[in-house]
């Protein structure tokens, strides 16, 4: 396994690379870190001797305040607020999904627990699905009289 396998399964935020080696890796002078790390544009860890670990995603911001700085003209003041409004939007990116997903979980247990209700049969009151109507219950088969046969009333003619 070669150095560029092994950085590539380190934990994005794994505060591992000392200057030297976070330095060579953003194609950059140390003094050049410890200058960014004063005007807070990358800060590393602190070791417990008080010494920089760099993670991936440090050596990765290194590079675009490189990339930034001398590809698109930006000065370092510039470069700063354009950090800080890019994890600003990430936060908010961030948050709106939450909400997102609060809200279809809040919607989803709304639609669960919305009930309707009807008359019954007997005329009470009876829950039923959404667009259902209440059961009516099955009519008795008609009656003919003790014989069986059936009788036609007519009202005599006035």
């Amino acid at each position: 396994m070669d150095a560029g396998d092994q950085r590539s399964s380190l934990h994005p935020d794994a505060a591992v690379f000392v200057i030297s080696v976070a330095a060579e890796l953003a194609g950059m002078h140390p003094q050049t870190l410890r200058q960014y790390d004063r005007l807070g544009l990358v800060s590393p860890s602190r070791a417990s001797g008080r010494g920089r670990r760099y993670s991936p995603r440090n050596v990765v911001m290194l590079r675009e305040v490189q990339r930034l700085s001398q590809e698109e003209g930006v000065n370092l003041a510039g470069i700063k607020r354009i950090l800080e409004l890019e994890d600003q939007v990430n936060a908010l990116q961030s948050r709106v999904e939450e909400l997102s997903a609060e809200l279809t979980r809040v919607y989803d247990a709304l639609q669960r627990s919305r009930r309707v209700f009807a008359a019954g049969p007997a005329g009470d009151v009876v829950a039923v699905e959404r667009g259902q109507r209440p059961q009516r219950p099955a009519r008795p088969a008609p009656t003919f009289g003790p014989s069986g046969a059936l009788v036609v009333w007519r009202p005599p003619p006035r």
